[in-house]
């Protein structure tokens, strides 16, 4: 049987990234650039400087892919790339790349979903059994997926307003910690005890939605209100009783959603994955479930990179989905089964 050689493009932020993946489960070489230093005096991503670094350093990160891989374009028998949701102008620079290769060397072009890619990076540790849901946590998103087969995702639970993410990054900069906030918090909460008392949104009784936005208020009214009031307030206490609480919401309506379901595996999935307190809270709340597998992704695959994307788009061409070559980025693009 014929190997199936997948080449992923990953551009959707500010990571530039390029992998070749065999047969959907082996990585031969996942290259990934970093745009951190240049985005960090500014707080966050920068758009327009994104795009940029995205277009100097695409050609040279393909050229690594492919010549760690031993591969050339003769032996690629499908391009993915990522086609949203993420940074329009980012989006775009890998996707005209994706197609100028699609075109020039007559190989098929696979739009992929950017957390289709995310959940399929756990199919590099372990493969799927179905049923199976994914915590998805990232800097733009926070969701419970259900999987009943390959390419099928149904959204069991979203966040209604700010995703984890974006609530750890918005705390990070009260505390003045330096981009990208989560991981800072993360180590601070390490050292810290949670002993201040902060919200908990569960919202309706047998929902499986998330909110945080009213958490990440808490945060800063406790620390607003300490500083009128001339009190000192702990930042390593602060973070520990902040991440403590988001982290309990995530790992119950995971646990509560794993076992309503009856799932035979969780996956964990995102940037956020690589919290350390979230995957150990992970690991203890499954410990005792029998029948239940817990996968959680290396520190390499929970951050953006392209091995993941030519995970889903392996999975998505086996199916004999492939996109046209006036395939567009879409920023907004909805997760729907492939």
């Amino acid at each position: 049987m014929k190997q199936q050689i997948i080449l992923g493009i990953e551009t959707s932020c500010d990571e530039t990234a390029v992998a070749i993946v065999k047969d959907g489960r082996e990585i031969l070489s996942n290259v990934v650039s970093s745009q951190i230093e240049s985005h960090k005096r500014f707080g966050g991503v920068v758009p327009e400087i994104a795009s940029r670094h995205h277009v100097e350093q695409l050609t040279i990160v393909l050229e690594e892919a492919l010549q760690q891989a031993g591969v050339t374009f003769k032996e690629i028998d499908a391009i993915a790339v990522t086609e949203g949701p993420g940074l329009v102008g980012a989006l775009l620079i890998g996707v005209n790349a994706a197609k100028a290769i699609s075109f020039s060397q007559s190989i098929p072009l696979v739009g992929v979903h950017h957390i289709a890619g995310h959940i399929y990076a756990n199919r590099f540790i372990s493969e799927f059994t179905f049923p199976l849901l994914t915590l998805v946590v990232s800097g733009g998103h926070t969701e419970l997926v259900l999987m009943k087969e390959h390419g099928s995702f149904e959204v069991i639970g979203e966040t209604r307003d700010d995703a984890a993410g974006e609530a750890y990054d918005k705390v990070a900069r009260t505390l003045d910690l330096p981009y990208p906030g989560g991981p800072h918090i993360d180590r601070l909460a390490q050292t810290g005890q949670p002993s201040i008392n902060l919200p908990r949104a569960w919202l309706e009784p047998d929902s499986y939605d998330f909110s945080f936005s009213g958490l990440k208020s808490a945060v800063i009214n406790t620390l607003h209100n300490a500083k009128q009031r001339g009190e000192e307030i702990k930042p390593e206490d602060l973070a520990a009783s902040f991440q403590e609480s988001v982290i309990e919401v995530l790992v119950t309506k995971t646990k509560r959603a794993a076992k309503n379901y009856g799932v035979k595996q969780v996956l964990l999935a995102g940037g956020v994955a690589a919290n350390k307190g979230l995957r150990s809270q992970l690991v203890e709340a499954f410990k005792d479930e029998t029948g239940v597998e817990l996968v959680i992704p290396p520190l390499s695959l929970c951050t953006d990179n392209a091995a993941m994307i030519a995970a889903a788009g392996s999975v998505s061409f086996a199916k004999g989905k492939t996109s046209p070559l006036d395939l567009n980025a879409n920023p907004g693009l909805p997760l729907t089964s492939f």
